[in-house]
């Protein structure tokens, strides 16, 4: 078996394999990518030779990713035991996560459309946008489980990961009655989460606000930077990747300051 020696090695590894290549930082891009196409080889060789530690991301374009979680209230491998459906998740490509998780790699099968879904099951998220990514080994933090191909997704694991797209519309009698008397600061999050941030003058202060908001509350930095980023996707007109980790590395790090964590 080839053993492969430094992060760049292992990048162009992953390209070859026609993998869209990511380098990061405590898991923000150092680079722009949103709709970019696939790094070169040459350009890997130059980005990891500036950022020779840097760790390696790979953007769900081809595949998706089953995201599941292990924190004490929020246990994905729960959630899937009883969801008590093993047969809908063939033995494919695995890795452990940081923390404890784990992420199973599945291939989009050719003229189907895998859309993104956030809160699946609760503490498993289904990956799939184009420009979204996850970590992959042997980034710090994380090991395969196992070294098999990714194998295409069948049917049955589509159909169930499918968002359900309510059609159910607010009658305008419910709508004229139901008054708010006072909206509390957690309301405001949670309806920012779900409409987005706001006009082009008011995305990066309402972004500062609502990471500064989650924090505030003890939301674990990770789940914080997955709602901000379904925040900003609600979004008209969404601010771009260096625009979002600028301001979240910023409040993060303001946060550990009030903490006093150095």
């Amino acid at each position: 078996m080839t053993i492969y020696r430094s992060k760049e090695e292992y990048a162009q590894r992953y390209a070859k394999a026609g993998m869209y290549v990511l380098p990061v930082a405590n898991k923000h891009p150092i680079i722009k990518f949103a709709d970019q196409p696939a790094l070169t080889e040459s350009q890997i060789h130059d980005i990891w030779e500036q950022h020779p530690n840097a760790d390696i991301a790979v953007r769900t374009v081809q595949f998706f990713v089953v995201d599941i979680d292990k924190h004490a209230d929020n246990n994905g491998f729960e959630s899937l035991k009883d969801f008590n459906h093993p047969d809908y998740f063939p033995d494919t490509l695995t890795q452990k996560t940081r923390h404890g998780g784990a992420q199973m790699f599945y291939m989009k099968p050719n003229g189907v459309e895998v859309e993104q879904n956030i809160g699946w099951l609760k503490g498993v998220d289904i990956k799939a946008h184009i420009n979204n990514y996850v970590v992959i080994a042997p980034s710090s933090g994380y090991s395969f489980v196992n070294h098999h191909k990714i194998i295409q997704a069948p049917d049955v694991l589509l159909t169930a990961i499918k968002p359900v797209n309510s059609q159910y519309d607010i009658p305008d009698s419910v709508r004229q009655k139901y008054h708010i008397d006072q909206k509390s600061k957690t309301a405001e999050l949670f309806e920012r989460i779900a409409f987005g941030l706001g006009g082009s003058g008011m995305r990066n202060n309402n972004l500062t606000e609502l990471i500064g908001g989650l924090l505030f509350r003890n939301v674990d930095p990770d789940a914080v930077l997955d709602l901000c980023r379904i925040s900003n996707q609600n979004s008209n007109e969404p601010l771009s990747e260096s625009e979002f980790n600028r301001t979240y590395e910023s409040m993060i790090k303001k946060e550990m300051r009030r903490r006093n964590v150095t």
